[in-house]
């Protein structure tokens, strides 16, 4: 099966990297501890807490996973050589919302660093989606679930 590329920047790298290694050297050897203190009380069938720690790894293990095949398909995007005159990923956009007459500004980052709170905006989301390619002046009109708003890019930057 083959995985999509992920594009991340290099500090989005470096924290996938930093959590898969704590659940390798911290979390992993704490579940099978868990399961061992379980082991030693007894009847396996009738052990809530044995059932509780194997589930608890398996959901470890898929994390663990998953984070390698990320970390195995992720390229690491130079943000020198971003071109600045229409958005792409690793953006940095400047928007003003017609709707509400308000300005946001978004970075356009993989679905794996997106944080709204911070700004960064998953590349999957209907209005990184819309406004990709498209240069300062461009007027977007982004259907959402909430209706449509209306964008008007005032800035783009990394």
């Amino acid at each position: 099966m083959s995985q999509k590329i992920i594009y991340l920047t290099e500090s989005g790298f470096q924290k996938l990297k930093a959590e898969l290694d704590q659940l390798r050297s911290v979390d992993r050897p704490a579940i099978t501890a868990q399961i061992a203190e379980a082991r030693d009380k007894g009847d396996l069938s009738e052990n809530a807490e044995y059932d509780a720690a194997k589930e608890a790894q398996g959901m470890l293990e898929m994390r663990i996973a998953k984070l390698e095949a990320q970390l195995a398909n992720a390229r690491i995007l130079d943000e020198s050589k971003i071109d600045t005159s229409k958005i792409q990923i690793l953006s940095r956009v400047r928007l003003k919302n017609h709707n509400t007459g308000k300005e946001v500004e978004y970075t356009l980052v993989s679905e794996s660093e997106a944080n709204l709170k911070e700004g960064k905006l998953s590349i999957g989301t209907p209005i990184a989606k819309a406004l990709l390619g498209k240069k300062v002046g461009d007027k977007v009109a982004v259907n959402v679930p909430a209706g449509t708003i209306n964008f008007e890019i005032l800035e783009i930057g990394i």
